[in-house]
């Protein structure tokens, strides 16, 4: 089955970085759906119905989103908040839907890895700050969570000589695509 790639960028169509791996990714249509929450839900009102028969037509799923403020956009929040009811995602009866499947995250920060450690400038790591989706998906979900893919530093740093080169970019796209192929 196909991987379901659940994209929640606030703006997609200003993304450097997500907006590029899409159309990385669309270059293998047999290995996976695109799925931008922002153009299907521009009102934020999620049909739940339809969400929970995508996600059940699919074999894995990632949810691909940048780093914002610490944390998703909040329509993928609301997606997690609605989507993930009692009865399909987590609970004795029927709660099963997202169990045994796997589950990423793909994720994009405005910021150079090392400034996610416990000695960098936000003293968490990305790991640490990700660990609400792990255990929500692992634990109350039973997905086979997989490790995230990340990409570091898309945005100029105020102060700094620094931004992503093109070549980064490109390769970053090139090796999410592998990611993608590699949970099918």
């Amino acid at each position: 089955m196909k991987t379901l790639i659940i994209a929640a960028h606030p703006n997609i169509d200003e993304s450097v970085i997500n907006k590029r791996w899409l159309t990385e990714l669309r270059k293998y249509p047999d290995q996976c759906t695109i799925h931008i929450l922002s153009k299907h839900y521009p009102d934020g009102q999620i049909d739940v119905e339809r969400e929970h028969r995508l996600v059940e037509s699919h074999g894995s799923l990632i949810f691909q989103f940048p780093i914002y403020w610490f944390s998703s956009p909040p329509l993928l929040k609301t997606w997690f908040d609605e989507v993930l009811t009692h009865g399909w995602a987590y609970g004795r009866n029927g709660g099963d839907k997202l169990e045994g499947r796997k589950v990423a995250l793909a994720v994009t920060t405005g910021v150079r890895a090392e400034d996610y450690s416990t000695e960098g400038r936000y003293h968490y790591t990305l790991a640490q700050l990700l660990a609400p989706f792990e255990t929500t998906l692992r634990y109350y979900c039973r997905a086979d969570c997989q490790p995230f893919f990340a990409f570091y530093g898309a945005e100029i740093v105020p102060g700094e000589d620094y931004h992503s080169t093109a070549e980064e970019i490109e390769r970053s796209a090139e090796n999410y695509a592998r990611f993608v192929a590699s949970l099918s």
